[in-house]
């Protein structure tokens, strides 16, 4: 049997290039191996082969690498095939028309670079055509969930955790468009005299009259084109609701991330999430994580998902989901399960009907499809015999789970801290002298410089049973005030130590200073010669001041006494002048 080969072809816009062939039986696609990477990418993905029956049409265009084939199936969807030649495009045709009996259609793209136009609604994906001309296409499977998020508005999300497809480098993960005008669509029509019409009769007593009422019509019901839009594409993307079988369905869950109510319908494969608002269609292979805590004020119980990658709405990403029960709400659920798949698949990690606590329910259906799991509280409990302390995490009060194996602090943001990833903890103002004795604070430092967690507010009467149980998980705790204690005292000690080697150095300096008794008699005569000398001189200088000051005083002497008679003259009455 002859085939055809390419190679340096890429499968469906991923990174790596492979092997084409083309056979008498169907397509196949191989990707291609490098030496020495047996762990590498090629090894993940499998071959991919494809029945010459599924074949349905065949278009050829324009693509990122060069040209591109696309295979239109009859239930396998849109295959892409690029990396082409131009010169590849008539052997091409020879061989599917020679080995299928198919013709492939050459279809140009628009480049106009408009971005409205309209929208149809086909087989394996939707087509966006500008002035009738495909600008491009979105096939069905690569659509993950849709959304109606206002009356002209849908969002469309894109797969991005898709094994089988390995994207080149960047992902474009959501589309929003905007669809005008809206439509009316009657839900029920109504003939009149047909069978369905009532007539009303109502008599009258005093005039013995009939009155009969016109038939009521049904008032119609007004659906924008984005509504109709919406739940055609849901349908044809088997997103909605009847995409596989509902093993369980669980209504009203309260959820405090991303917070309202929303009712939890689990599938074999995926979980939707379906609100008043807004729907969430996740994986189970996206849940990587499952805790079940009961919350800080004892009432409520918490069941934490973590996620990745995580759930998106817009520019808001949700790596955790919290749901929260009433701690004693108890429910019955009967799995819808078929006793043969039951028995196959489910039998060892589910039951068939439930009669427990809500959230032991859901946590355990929880684990057993996404086969995970379910991490609970260890052995630390706080002075007042809880599994968690309150604190605050920067401007936001919550609590902080101390488990075995890692940190959980719930709830805005929340914060998932193994052990394995902490280089330093660091515990401050707990002394009795700090500023605020009733609280303290913890600060968690991560290896390879991956970030710091600061926490404020621990009581402080729980300081001691964290450190500990801290300190049996061998992790290097740092206790700030303790340190400074010991630093301290450190310090006095050493002063201590000084002083005492001062004393000593003092003494000897005491021995060097003392005189022999010759040479004091003569620093003695020697001073007191200096010292009459001076003070010889010192008496005559004093008799000179003296007499100068009294040659001062009778100078002021003098000086007083015309002042002295002026004042007479000043004080005598003045006399009256006699006439001649």
């Amino acid at each position: 049997m002859s085939t055809e080969d390419y190679e340096k072809i890429y499968f469906n816009q991923g990174r790596l290039n492979g092997r084409f062939r083309i056979a008498d039986s169907g397509l196949g696609w191989k990707p291609a191996k490098t030496a020495g990477t047996t762990n590498s990418l090629a090894d993940k993905i499998k071959p991919y082969l494809l029945p010459s029956e599924e074949i349905s049409t065949i278009q050829w265009s324009k693509g990122c690498k060069g040209f591109e084939l696309r295979i239109n199936t009859k239930n396998k969807g849109i295959i892409q095939l690029d990396g082409f030649a131009s010169d590849d495009l008539p052997n091409l045709k020879s061989e599917f028309s020679k080995r299928f009996n198919a013709s492939i259609d050459s279809i140009p793209h628009s480049v106009r670079g408009w971005n409205w136009g309209k929208f149809n609604i086909e087989r394996n994906e939707m087509k966006f055509s500008v002035n009738g001309i495909p600008s491009f296409e979105i096939p069905y499977k690569r659509i993950n969930n849709t959304n109606l998020t206002s009356k002209n508005e849908i969002a469309v999300e894109f797969k991005n955790n898709d094994e089988e497809y390995q994207p080149a480098g960047d992902e474009l993960v959501e589309m929003r468009f905007y669809v005008p005008d809206y439509v009316i669509e009657d839900e029920e029509e109504y003939d009149e005299g047909s069978e369905d019409e009532m007539d009303v009769e109502k008599e009258d007593a005093d005039e013995n009259a009939e009155v009969v009422d016109e038939p009521e019509k049904t008032p119609e019901v007004e659906k924008t084109a984005a509504q109709l839009f919406y739940e055609e594409l849901k349908e044809n993307a088997d997103v909605g609701e009847n995409s596989g079988d509902i093993i369980a369905s669980f209504e009203e869950i309260f959820f405090v991330t991303p917070r309202g109510r929303y009712d939890i319908d689990i599938y074999k494969d995926s979980i939707r999430l379906r609100g008043k608002t807004y729907e969430y269609k996740l994986q189970t292979k996206q849940i990587q994580r499952i805790f079940s805590v009961p919350a800080g004020d004892e009432s409520n119980h918490n069941i934490v998902l973590s996620i990745d990658p995580p759930l998106r709405q817009g520019q808001t990403t949700y790596p955790y989901l919290v749901l929260q029960f009433n701690a004693n709400d108890e429910i019955q659920k009967t799995l819808s399960i078929s006793d043969e798949d039951f028995e196959n698949q489910y039998k060892d990690v589910l039951m068939k009907e439930y009669d427990s606590l809500a959230h032991v329910v859901i946590s355990h259906v929880l684990k057993g499809v996404a086969n995970k799991k379910v991490i609970v509280p260890g052995g630390y409990q706080s002075t007042y015999g809880l599994t968690c302390l309150p604190c605050a995490y920067k401007a936001n009060q919550g609590y902080i789970y101390p488990l075995e194996k890692s940190f959980l602090f719930l709830n805005k943001p929340p914060l998932y801290i193994q052990y394995s990833d902490i280089n330093l903890i660091t515990i401050s103002r707990a002394g009795e002298s700090s500023s605020s004795s009733k609280s303290f604070d913890l600060s968690i430092v991560l290896r390879n410089n991956a970030g710091v967690y600061n926490f404020s507010n621990f009581p402080k009467e729980d300081q001691q049973s964290l450190q500990a149980h801290l300190k049996s998980k061998n992790l290097k705790v740092k206790n700030e005030d303790e340190e400074q204690k010991l630093l301290l005292k450190k310090t006095l000690n050493d002063q201590d130590d000084e002083v005492m080697g001062s004393e000593d150095d003092d003494d000897s300096d005491d021995a060097d200073f003392d005189l022999s008794a010759a040479e004091k008699d003569n620093a003695d005569s020697e001073l007191s010669e200096e010292f009459d000398s001076n003070a010889e001189g010192a008496d005559s200088d004093v008799a000179r001041d003296s007499d100068l000051d009294d040659e001062i005083a009778n100078d002021e002497e003098l000086e007083d006494e015309p002042e002295s008679e002026l004042s007479d003259a000043e004080n005598e009455p003045p006399k009256k002048k006699t006439k001649n």
